[in-house]
C-alpha cells in the first residue's frame, strides 16, 4: 500500500497492531531456545537462517510473473514459505524486515502505510493462514500432493485475507474516492490468481526442501540437528541462491502493474492515486525521500545489494536475540 490509501488513524492503529505483534514475536524468538516445548526450543540454528531466508524471499519478490489475460503481475509474498521453515513467530520478524528495507531504503510502499503493509502481507500470512490452514494440513513426510493442497490453501486465503484488509483499511482511511464494493470486486479475483502462483512455487520449495533437506523444516530441525560444516554449506548454498535470483532473475520481472495497482487503475482509472497534501503525509514522504538511496530499484545491482542489506540486517538483529537466549 501506498501513502495515499492511508489516514493518520489507520495509520495510527494499524503501526501499533503489528509493533505490538512484532514486540511478541522478539520475545517468542528470544525465549524459544530456553523452552522444550516448542518445536524448534534450543535450536541454534534459528539465527542464521532468518538472515538467509530474509534475504532470498526479498530477492523472490522482486520477480513478477504475469497473469495471463489480465494485464497484471504478482509477486511472492513468502510468508507461509517462511513459516514453515523458520516457524510463525521468526517468519513474522523475517518478512516485517524485508518490508521496512523496501519502505525505506527502495521506496517501495508507503512510510504511512507500513504497520498496514506488515500487517496484511506478514501477520495475516505467518500468524493467521500458516496456524490455522498449513499446520493442521501438512503432516510429517507429507506426500506431494498433500505439500500442493496445503500450501495452495494456506497461500491463497493468506492473499485474499490481505486483499480484504486492504480494502478494509482503504474504506476506513476515507481519503480517497475508491468504492469498497467495487474495489473488492478487483481486489479478491485478481489476488486469487496470485495466491495460487504463490501456492504452487511455495509447495515446489517445500518439497524439494523435505526431499533433499528436511532439517530445514521447522519442528524437524531439533530431532535432525546437522552438523555446523554441514549446516553452513546450505546457508552458504541459500545464501547464493539469493542473490543469483536478486542478480539476474529479477530483469525478467513483468512489468505489469501489481494486483493492488491494477485493482486501483480498473476502479479508478488511475494506477496510482495522489497522496493527500496534510502534514503527517507530507512529513512521512520527506522521511522515505532520506532514507530512499535506491528509489524504485532503479539500478542493475538493486536485487544483489537488497539480498546483502537483508541478510546483514535480519542476521545482525537475529543475532541480538541469540545473545538473549544465551543470557537468559
Amino acid at each position: 500500500m501506498s501513502d495515499a490509501l492511508v489516514s493518520p488513524p489507520v495509520f495510527a492503529v494499524t503501526g501499533a497492531v503489528s509493533l505490538a505483534l512484532l514486540g511478541a514475536a522478539i520475545w517468542k524468538v528470544k525465549h524459544t531456545g530456553s523452552d522444550s516445548r516448542e518445536p524448534d526450543g534450543q535450536n541454534e540454528h534459528i539465527v542464521p537462517l532468518m538472515g538467509v531466508m530474509g534475504a532470498f524471499i526479498f530477492a523472490a519478490q522482486m520477480i513478477n510473473f504475469s497473469i495471463p489475460g489480465t494485464g497484471s503481475s504478482g509477486h511472492l509474498v513468502g510468508g507461509i514459505l517462511l513459516s514453515a521453515i523458520l516457524g510463525p513467530w521468526a517468519a513474522l520478524i523475517t518478512l516485517a524486515s524485508v518490508l521496512v528495507l523496501q519502505c525505506l531504503v527502495f521506496a517501495d510502499g508507503g512510510f504511512m502505510a507500513l504497520g498496514a503493509n506488515i500487517l496484511n502481507m506478514a501477520v495475516l500470512s505467518c500468524l493467521v493462514a500458516y496456524p490455522l490452514l498449513f499446520r493442521p494440513l501438512i503432516k510429517r513426510n507429507a506426500s506431494p500432493g498433500r505439500i500442493l493442497a496445503a500450501s495452495m490453501i494456506a497461500s491463497v486465503v493468506g492473499l485474499e485475507l490481505g486483499a480484504l484488509a486492504v480494502t478494509i483499511e482503504t474504506e476506513a482511511s476515507g481519503i480517497t474516492a475508491l468504492p469498497m464494493g467495487q474495489f473488492l470486486l478487483f481486489m479478491l479475483p485478481i489476488h486469487l490468481f496470485i495466491g495460487v502462483g504463490e501456492g504452487l512455487a511455495t509447495a515446489a520449495v517445500i518439497y524439494v526442501v523435505q526431499k533433499y533437506k528436511p532439517e530445514l523444516l521447522y519442528g524437524v530441525r531439533r530431532e535432525r540437528t546437522p552438523g555446523k560444516r554441514r549446516f553452513g554449506k546450505v546457508l552458504a548454498a541459500i545464501s547464493l541462491a539469493a542473490l543469483l535470483i536478486g542478480g539476474s532473475f529479477s530483469w525478467i520481472a513483468s512489468s505489469d502493474p501489481d494486483g493492488l495497482e491494477w485493482s486501483i487503475e480498473k476502479t479508478t482509472g488511475h494506477a496510482e492515486l495522489e497522496t493527500v497534501p496534510d502534514g503527517l503525509h507530507r512529513k512521512a514522504a520527506a522521511i522515505q525521500e532520506k532514507t530512499a538511496v535506491i528509489p524504485d530499484y532503479n539500478t542493475t545491482f538493486a536485487g544483489i545489494i537488497g539480498s546483502g542489506a537483508i541478510l546483514l540486517a535480519v542476521f545482525g538483529v537475529s543475532y541480538l536475540f541469540r545473545t538473549g537466549q544465551k543470557q537468559g
